[in-house]
């Protein structure tokens, strides 16, 4: 029996936004009983909410979705628990441990446990990002993905975006704004991050889920 778990924010007016992207605007264009028939403008960014970046989202030459194969979005994942670690800092040896693990994993999901802060002003700033060293250090496996439930790869005043750069230049997909890990630790899941067919897109909205098999977990 597969269970299904939902690892994606509700995209609304008034959620959580990077520092600088709108906020999400909804319209409605038509209602049931002006026009028979219920119909919504919506506006947002593509970086909003749960989303993807690619790597032509930092890269001058990088590729974007019209590039990527539905398979890229869809594969074995795994949780590793960050949660101790130091303010600002995720380094090599912490990502050590799970290296026995790394060898079958398609994306990797970096448990910080800052989707607690979600729609408080905390979630913004001084959540554990990966050290340059680790960041590169990860290029070295063949991830599809790395996800992360916080609001940025990079810390929230960086100005070279430095673990995006490394990431993205290897071929890594990045996923934002993830919804609470906890449930997956010491699930084997598939983990889905499927985007808007937007052409050229840099970016876009995804709906993030796991598939865990009961079976195997029990």
């Amino acid at each position: 029996m597969m269970r299904v778990i939902d690892l994606t924010r509700t995209i609304e007016p008034g959620m959580p936004c990077y520092p600088g992207t709108p906020q999400p605007v909804f319209h409605s264009l038509s209602s049931i009983g002006r026009d028979g028939f219920a119909e919504q403008q919506l506006t947002f960014s593509s970086h909003t909410g749960t989303h993807v970046d690619l790597p032509s989202h930092i890269l001058p030459a990088g590729c974007s979705l019209d590039d990527f194969t539905l398979d890229r979005f869809a594969g074995k994942g795994m949780v590793v628990d960050l949660r101790g670690s130091a303010v600002g800092s995720i380094a090599i040896k912490e990502l050590q441990v799970f290296e026995a693990d790394f060898a079958g994993c398609d994306f990797l999901l970096l448990y910080s446990g800052w989707s607690q802060y979600w729609g408080t002003p905390a979630y913004y700033t001084g959540y554990p990002v990966l050290s340059s060293d680790a960041a590169l250090w990860l290029t070295g496996f063949h991830f599809k993905g790395i996800g992360v439930d916080m609001i940025s790869v990079d810390a929230s005043d960086a100005l070279d975006f430095s673990v995006h750069t490394l990431l993205l230049e290897s071929g890594i997909i990045l996923i934002e704004n993830l919804a609470d890990l906890s449930p997956l630790l010491s699930s084997p899941f598939t983990f889905y991050c499927f985007p808007l067919k937007i052409a050229q897109a840099e970016a876009s909205p995804i709906r993030a889920v796991a598939f865990v098999d009961e079976k195997s977990h029990a």
